[in-house]
């Protein structure tokens, strides 16, 4: 009978055992273990000395707790171990390439944050007086130029704090729009190779929503479309480059179509990253479309942040479009045209869309990388995107399934399937498996109309140096998966945390609330 000690190690183990046994501590050398921050401190103590607070008279009407927080006391030195720790189980940008499909993970240039925390932008506040606030009235207009230039739009709307705000914004454009024309048009058509937040916003807008199918060239079927359109149809919100990553090459005759029976064109401009500096949405007809600062403009993507999507709008919709909004008078000024000034300057807007004005830090980042890059430089950000995706696709497509490899050449991402991989093995093996690699697995299962989708977005801040090694790791991860590795089917196994049944865990979520043993008095 073997003996085993506190690490789970056996005296007749390997070398290569020990490498995969757990250690008494839970850590793996310098790879921390963590316990949750309420497993760490103690609910009744604080991280420091305070004296008790006197004893008073309640002045919340009774609105005030009758319970516990249940919020944990830790030191200083607790706290920033406890974070720090966390920190290094996560992927960031700054440690990778992350290859998240329909997402734009790109490095936010350190330039950007420089300015956003100078004094003037990190300290203002929306409620200052305009005049003390000229500067940051003259960069949110300043933005907004060129994001007219760059799309080649009549107008902007920059409030939308995100794309899918933005999307609802372009949405009640066209509703004030059709209601100023008398007119009660209920549909809006969306084709499946669009982003699935289109028919969520349509839907929460009031519209019915109908799907227009794909060609099995992943492009919009515009005979389907034509077909549809009526009296009743209020538009169309397609997404280009579309979530197959291919550049809709029809929207021009699409956006003459809808014109033509009485509706708008929305559209999704999640993806102006593959086109910015090459192609102008204007000049297809495009009467609405939100820009993602984070994706495009390299403002911070993800983790709860503050998110930011203007919509550029066509001279059509531009009466409509919300406020507040900066204007520039013939003095030089600047000033946010509100509610009390709406009826003399833009007496057709449908009203506000968020309490103030946006967020200035986005702005001010995003402005920051248009004028690193200029015009010429934005123009290159496409093409680079463009190259690298490309890149991906042709390095891996005699491994793994692209099935829309033959029709040309991809835009900002490389689309691939589960395809041929051995029986019983698919999409999420491959993704769990790359874990292993180092690297954040792509985008899985996206888009719907694709069986067993890996979406893949090198966007243009990664170099070939980079992507070689992340191609290398997914060919690897792919052979492995075609082989009909066991191994792979419980991956990962060096990341911080193994697979969990993900399905289990969404059906039957352990939720569990203990309740305070040491109630607060009311007074």
């Amino acid at each position: 009978m073997s003996t085993v000690n506190a690490s789970g190690w056996k005296p007749e183990m390997g070398e290569s055992d020990v490498m995969t046994s757990s250690t008494y501590t839970g850590n793996r050398a310098l790879m921390l273990e963590e316990a949750l921050i309420f497993e760490i401190g103690d609910t009744h103590t604080t991280g420091v000395d305070l004296e008790t607070a006197p004893v008073v008279k309640s002045r919340l009407g009774g609105l005030d707790r009758n319970r516990e927080m249940g919020i944990p006391g830790l030191s200083e030195p607790e706290t920033v171990r406890h974070y720090t720790r966390l920190s290094r189980q996560n992927y960031a940008i700054d440690l990778g390439l992350f290859p998240l499909g329909s997402c734009t993970m790109k490095h936010n240039p350190r330039l950007n944050e420089k300015v956003a925390r100078m004094k003037g932008f990190a300290d203002v506040h929306p409620l200052q007086p305009q005049e003390t606030v000229q500067g940051a009235l003259q960069v949110i207009n300043e933005l907004a130029f060129w994001l007219v230039h760059l799309t080649g739009m009549h107008g902007v709307a920059m409030a939308p704090k995100a794309g899918a705000h933005g999307e609802l914004c372009g949405i009640l454009c066209i509703k004030a729009a059709l209601e100023a024309r008398g007119e009660d048009r209920k549909v809006i058509l969306v084709p499946e190779s669009a982003h699935g937040t289109n028919p969520a916003t349509a839907a929460f807008a009031g519209f019915a929503v109908e799907n227009i199918p794909a060609t099995p060239k992943g492009r919009v079927d515009v005979a389907a479309l034509k077909a549809r359109l009526g009296p009743d149809v209020a538009g169309v919100m397609i997404t280009n480059p579309n979530t197959c990553g291919l550049f809709e090459r029809d929207l021009k005759i699409i956006s003459d179509a809808v014109h033509a029976a009485g509706g708008y064109v929305y559209c999704d401009g999640a993806n102006f990253n593959a086109i910015v500096g090459k192609v102008r949405p204007g000049d297809l007809g495009v009467d609405a479309m939100h820009i993602n600062l984070h994706k495009t403009f390299s403002t911070p993507h993800g983790g709860g942040g503050p998110g930011s999507g203007p919509v550029v709008l066509s001279e059509a919709l531009s009466p409509y479009g919300p406020i507040p909004y900066a204007a520039r008078y013939a003095d030089g000024s600047f000033k946010l045209v509100e509610e009390e000034s709406a009826g003399e300057e833009h007496p057709a807007t449908f009203g506000r869309m968020t309490a103030f004005h946006g967020q200035m830090g986005m702005f001010t980042r995003a402005l920051a990388y248009i004028m690193s890059h200029g015009a010429d430089g934005l123009k290159q950000v496409a093409e680079d995107a463009v190259l690298n995706a490309n890149y991906v696709l042709r390095s891996l497509e005699d491994t793994l399934d692209a099935p829309f490899g033959a029709s040309g050449p991809c835009m900002h991402e490389a689309l691939f399937t589960d395809d041929g991989l051995a029986e019983g093995f698919s999409t999420l093996d491959v993704a769990k498996g790359l874990i292993d690699e180092g690297y954040h697995p792509m985008t899985v299962y996206f888009p719907l109309v694709v069986h067993g989708a890996m979406l893949v977005e090198p966007t243009e801040t990664e170099s070939k140096a980079a992507l070689d090694p992340f191609i290398g790791a997914l060919r690897s991860v792919a052979n492995r998966a075609k082989q009909g590795d066991p191994a792979l089917k419980s991956a990962p196994h060096f990341a911080p945390r193994r697979r969990l049944d993900e399905t289990l865990a969404a059906r039957k979520p352990v939720l569990v609330w203990k309740e305070p043993e040491l109630p607060i008095a009311a007074e």
